[in-house]
């Protein structure tokens, strides 16, 4: 069994598809080493096992809105997509989306994901609460009220236990438009960068960092808003665009500044479309939002290394927030995206080299992208790092939802199960 993207196989030696939370509890409490996979849009190992693998795609998938307490909860393997069909239908919404609709919620939570909007927290900015399977089979349900012990297990990484279930806070619905500029120069967007990123609800840069000018500006709106059409002397799209050069608009959400509902403006890609695996690889590292202009400045001085290996490179923002393995754990920040080519040796290759000229400026890894995890120092990166090992090894002291990966970033068990 493959990820996503194709470019790994899974370890584990069994598969199950539970069809209840109870059967799911089951498998785990009888289980050595074991992992859930949600969408499986991860690009490294951290979901990977070499015990049995727990697929949540024969679950039941539940969406139950509360209107009144403006709360959704979402049962384990529900993608973003179906979510956000029900809640519209309704009339409510999420505060923000990734790029694709079709990535499972839980997975995507665990692993700090996110959209973009210098005011809108990542996706697990919306979690109100929380529901595992712990080593033993315990399902424990865990909230904001209960502090510390939620703040380490939302961006949990699979390691405090397997997610069943989620609340997530809702908002009614809106309407957005979505633009896209054409030619910004970088000079012009380095140098007033916050203007840049603060211009609309949700905006995104799509570059190679070659070349005087970042070639797409995405300006995704709200309705009450007006659009930029002339930022920086950039020139507005006279049709639909899509991020990489000559690909055709036609799979991409509406654009040309007409009207619609959030989630059909807010991804970059349409629901209907899924998008065909085993094309891309993908890395990214986020990092405090004033050191953005500097660390991109460093990228373009090695445009002629990356250029060639990317398909795209997309330039998001984010919220602060308070989980402790949150990429943007107390800091409003930039995220640079990279979209390789499906070039696995030659991105590795040069990984250590843009890795080392990100370490100056804080960057912290996605989670669920291609990163050398024995070069980064990740308790000066995450303040409550050491706190998270500590609850790691609480709930699960026998590394029953180890792998190698989590061992490489937490440190070895030395009662790990093998």
């Amino acid at each position: 069994m493959k990820n996503w993207a194709g470019n790994l196989e899974y370890s584990a030696t069994d598969v199950r598809h539970p069809t209840s939370v109870a059967g799911l509890a089951d498998l785990v409490a009888g289980s050595g080493r074991v992992k859930a996979l949600g969408s499986r849009h991860s690009f490294n190992r951290v979901g990977d096992t070499d015990g049995m693998h727990i697929l949540m795609d024969s679950l039941p998938q539940e969406i139950e809105l509360d209107s009144d307490r403006r709360i959704v909860r979402v049962s384990g393997g529900v993608s973003y997509g179906a979510l956000c069909r029900t809640l519209d239908k309704d009339g409510f919404a999420i505060h923000n989306l990734a790029s694709l609709p079709h990535i499972s919620v839980a997975g995507a939570v665990q692993t700090g994901t996110h959209g973009s909007g210098v005011d809108n927290p990542s996706l697990a900015g919306a979690v109100e609460r929380i529901e595992l399977v712990r080593p033993s089979g315990e399902q424990v349900s865990l909230s904001r009220e209960d502090g510390d012990e939620f703040l380490g297990s939302v961006v949990g990484l699979g390691a405090l236990g397997i997610v069943t279930g989620l609340e997530l806070a809702v908002r009614p619905g809106f309407t957005m438009r979505q633009r896209v500029l054409e030619n910004v120069p970088w000079e012009l967007a380095l140098a007033d960068f916050p203007v840049l990123v603060s211009s609309a609800y949700s905006v995104s840069l799509f570059t190679d960092y070659a070349g005087d000018a970042i070639r797409q500006v995405w300006l995704k709106a709200l309705d009450s808003q007006p659009v930029q059409t002339k930022l920086f002397g950039a020139t507005p799209a006279t049709q639909p665009r899509h991020p990489l050069p000559g690909m055709s608009g036609e799979n991409c959400t509406t654009q040309l500044d007409e009207p619609g509902p959030w989630l059909d403006r807010l991804p970059h890609f349409r629901h209907e479309f899924t998008p065909s695996n085993g094309e891309e690889l993908q890395s990214e590292y986020i990092l405090p939002l004033e050191h953005g202009p500097a660390a991109i400045q460093a990228v373009r001085s090695i445009a002629d290394t990356l250029a060639p290996l990317l398909f795209v490179s997309e330039i998001r923002t984010g919220a602060a927030d308070e989980f402790w393995l949150s990429p943007f754990y107390r800091q409003q920040s930039v995220a640079l995206h990279f979209t390789w080519k499906p070039l696995q040796a030659d991105v590795e290759a040069v990984l250590p080299a843009l890795e080392e000229l990100l370490r100056p400026f804080g960057a912290r890894p996605h989670w669920g992208k291609l990163f050398t995890p024995s070069t980064h120092d990740w308790e000066a990166l995450y303040p409550r790092f050491a706190d998270f090992r500590a609850l790691a090894d609480m709930h699960d002291p026998d590394g029953k939802f180890r792998n190698a990966l989590l061992d490489n970033i937490l440190g070895v068990r030395a009662a790990s199960l093998r």
